[in-house]
C-alpha cells in the first residue's frame, strides 16, 4: 500500500509537470480521462491511490502552470489573472522573478493551510448556509468597486464589464452545452488577446535576469496585504458554488485595496494553492466539491473518511515542496532561452495549438466563443481598461446563479 501511494505520488507529480507546461491543458481534462478509464476497469486499483495521484497532479500543475502563463501568455483558468503583471515583468526582463514570486505565494498558501483548516473545521458547517445567502450582495459590491476605482474611465470600464458579463452569461448560464466552457472563454480574454497584440507589435523578449532566490525573498517583504486578502477570499471561494481561484483573487484584491503587481502575483499564488487545498476539506465537511479535482475524488471516494483526508493532505503537502523545487530549475531554463527564440513565431504556434485544443475539447462552438472573447480581450487592452474587469464574465453569471 505504501509503495503504491509513493508510485501514485511520483506519477502525479510527473504528469502534473507535463500538463503544467502545455498551454491550454487543464488538470480537469487529465482527471476526467483517468476517471473514465477507472470506470471502464482499464485501471484497476484502490480509489485512494487514484485520489493521491489526482492530488499530486493538481498541486504540481498549480506550481508549474505559472511558467507558460507568464512566459507564453497562455493561461489556464486558475492562473489567468497572473498573465497581467507577469507578462509586464517578462517584457522588462524579470519574468523569472514573476514566476518565483508566484510559486512563493503558492507555497505560502500551503503553510497557511493548517491554521485555516482548523478554523474551517470549527465554523464551516455553521456558516455555510448564511454565507450562501449573502454572497450575491458581496459580489455586487465587488463589481461596484471594480467600476468606481476607475475614476477617469468609468464608462469604458462599464462597457467592458457589461460585454464580459453578457459573454459569461451566454457561455456559462444560458447553456451552450460546451465541454470545458472556461477553456475558450478565459483563453481568449487573457491569453490569445495578448498574443495577437504581441505579434502585431513584433515584440522582442529581452534577456531575462536570473535573480537568486534569497534575493527575491529579501526584496519582496511586503506580503502582509496579499496574505490578509487571501485569508478573506480563499476560504469563501473554497466552499461556495460558482466561485474559484480567479474570483477569489479579484475579491481579495478589491477588498484589501490597491496591490502592487508583485503583491498581486503573490496573492494569486496563495489563492490558487489554498482554494485547491481547502476544496478537499470542504468535500470532507459538507460533501460538496468546489474544484474539478475535488469532484473527481468525490466520485472515487463517495464517503471521504478521516483517514483518506489525512492521506490526501499529507500527499498535498509533500507534493507542494517537491513541485516548488522542480519549478525553479524549469523557470531558469525558460528564462535563459526565451530571449533566443523568435517570439512572434512562437506566439503564432501557440495560437494555432490553443485553437486546435479548443476545437478538440469544446468543438467549433467553443472556437466561436474563443474568437469572440479574444476580440473582447483586445478591446479591453486598446481601451486601456484594467483587465481584471474582464472577470465580470465569471462574477456576473455567479450572481445570477445565486439569485435565480
Amino acid at each position: 500500500m505504501i509503495l503504491e501511494l509513493f508510485i501514485a505520488l511520483v506519477l502525479g507529480i510527473s504528469i502534473g509537470v507535463i500538463t503544467g507546461l502545455l498551454p491550454g491543458i487543464h488538470i480537469n481534462l487529465v482527471s476526467a480521462i483517468l476517471l473514465s478509464l477507472s470506470a471502464s476497469n482499464f485501471i484497476s486499483t484502490q480509489p485512494i491511490i487514484l485520489a493521491v495521484f489526482i492530488t499530486a497532479l493538481s498541486i504540481t500543475h498549480i506550481f508549474i502552470d505559472f511558467i507558460p502563463t507568464i512566459f507564453l501568455g497562455a493561461p489556464n483558468e486558475d492562473t489567468a489573472l497572473s498573465i497581467l503583471p507577469g507578462h509586464e515583468m517578462l517584457l522588462e526582463g524579470y519574468g523569472y522573478e514573476a514566476i518565483i514570486i508566484s510559486v512563493l505565494g503558492a507555497i505560502t498558501g500551503i503553510f497557511l493551510l493548517i491554521p485555516i483548516s482548523l478554523l474551517f473545521i470549527l465554523t464551516l458547517p455553521t456558516i455555510y448556509e448564511y454565507a450562501t445567502n449573502i454572497m450575491p450582495i458581496i459580489l455586487i459590491i465587488i463589481l461596484l468597486f471594480m467600476l468606481f476605482f476607475e475614476k477617469n474611465k468609468i464608462l469604458k470600464t462599464l462597457f467592458i464589464m457589461i460585454l464580459s458579463g453578457l459573454l459569461g452569461i451566454s457561455v456559462l448560464f444560458i447553456g451552450l452545452n460546451l465541454k470545458e466552457p472556461l477553456l475558450p472563454l478565459l483563453t481568449g480574454l487573457f491569453g490569445s488577446s495578448s498574443l495577437i497584440l504581441s505579434i502585431s507589435k513584433t515584440q522582442k523578449i529581452p534577456k531575462q535576469n536570473i535573480i537568486p532566490l534569497k534575493n527575491i525573498i529579501k526584496e519582496n517583504k511586503e506580503i502582509a496585504k496579499p496574505i490578509f486578502a487571501s485569508l478573506i477570499a480563499s476560504p469563501i471561494c473554497s466552499f461556495l458554488p460558482g466561485l474559484g481561484s480567479n474570483q477569489a483573487s479579484t475579491i481579495g484584491a478589491y477588498i484589501i485595496g490597491q496591490l502592487k503587481r508583485k503583491q498581486f502575483l503573490f496573492l494569486i499564488g496563495i489563492v490558487n494553492s489554498l482554494v485547491m487545498s481547502l476544496s478537499f476539506i470542504t468535500l470532507f465537511l459538507i460533501n460538496k466539491s468546489r474544484t474539478g479535482s475535488a469532484a473527481y475524488i468525490a466520485k472515487l471516494l463517495p464517503n471521504l473518511s478521516t483517514n483518506n483526508l489525512i492521506l490526501i493532505l499529507i500527499s498535498l503537502i509533500i507534493t507542494s515542496f517537491l513541485a516548488f523545487a522542480i519549478t525553479i530549475p524549469i523557470a531558469k531554463f525558460f528564462s535563459k532561452n526565451i530571449s533566443k527564440i523568435n517570439y512572434n513565431l512562437l506566439s503564432i504556434f501557440i495560437l494555432v495549438f490553443l485553437s486546435l485544443i479548443i476545437i478538440f475539447f469544446s468543438g467549433f462552438l467553443g472556437f466561436l466563443v474563443f474568437t469572440i472573447s479574444t476580440f473582447l480581450g483586445i478591446t479591453c487592452i486598446l481601451l486601456n481598461v484594467k483587465r481584471t474587469t474582464l472577470m465580470a464574465c465569471l462574477l456576473i453569471p455567479t450572481i445570477l446563479y445565486y439569485i435565480l
